[in-house]
């Protein structure tokens, strides 16, 4: 269970990104985030796991308030956090196995890390995931021969061999094209489910938070405007997050394309 509890975000320019956000993610619930740009999504994002620095508030997940921790004791909570970038983030020269492994240099030790011997746990892990995501026969490659879909799906195996109790992902279909969106979606959503994951997913694209996830939240200005299920974003609300915008239209090419996704599978 991650629980927020008025989380407020105030940079120094007096900017509030975060205006006492309220929130709790249940076990293995998967849900969209939502919002103009500006609205605080990835401020969220990376205050659940300090990577921005919350002005007040609480984080707590599980029986640990991450708000309150150490370096040392936030290095060791990290790793039951999971992070997927909208821009990959993978060392572009190293292999798709070693990229896979970086993900446990939190539980190895300094030499071993620096010298990339991992357990061969950790090894048949990575093998298994990137089977899971149809990389297997790419374990060799460089990064940097990958395409986006495929760079992503590395992250995403990079994000799992953690064996994390939370998924935070930044806008994870921003640079891919359509059908890769569906499918990285799909893919995200599927190893949510398998592992009872719970997620939080930062996204731009309303009509693939409302194919994929259970729970949408809408923030606008920092703050939570919009929570309840997809099939609840009526036009008023999607008003109320985004602004006027023929939303009726919008919403019928979301039908539409629902109805292509339950035809493709």
């Amino acid at each position: 269970m991650l629980r927020l509890d008025k989380l407020v975000k105030t940079y120094k320019t007096g900017d509030q990104a975060l205006k006492a956000v309220e929130l709790e993610v249940p076990e293995g619930q998967v849900l969209a985030l939502i919002g103009p740009s500006g609205a605080g999504k990835s401020t969220l994002i990376r205050c659940i796991n300090r990577l921005v620095e919350p002005t007040s508030g609480k984080v707590q997940l599980g029986d640990v308030e991450l708000t309150t921790l150490s370096s040392s004791g936030l290095r060791r909570e990290r790793r039951r956090i999971g992070m997927i970038f909208q821009e990959y983030a993978l060392v572009e020269r190293l292999t798709v196995m070693e990229n896979v492994l970086s993900g446990r240099l939190g539980y190895v030790g300094f030499w071993r890390s620096f010298l990339r011997r991992f357990p061969q746990s950790d090894v048949d892990e990575a093998f298994r995931l990137l089977d899971r995501v149809g990389l297997a026969h790419m374990a060799d490659k460089r990064a940097d021969e990958l395409s986006g879909g495929q760079r992503q799906r590395v992250g995403i195996c990079r994000a799992l061999i953690q064996n994390p109790a939370l998924l935070l992902v930044d806008e994870p279909t921003a640079s891919l094209d359509p059908k890769t969106s569906r499918q990285i979606m799909r893919l995200i959503c599927e190893l949510c489910k398998e592992r009872g994951l719970a997620a939080i997913i930062n996204i731009h694209d309303v009509a693939l938070a409302q194919m994929f996830v259970q729970r949408v939240i809408g923030l606008r200005f920092g703050a939570v405007v919009y929570d309840g299920p997809p099939d609840g974003l009526t036009p008023d609300k999607l008003t109320e997050i985004y602004g006027e915008e023929d939303w009726e239209a919008t919403i019928e090419a979301i039908g539409d394309d629902e109805d292509e996704e339950v035809a493709a599978q």
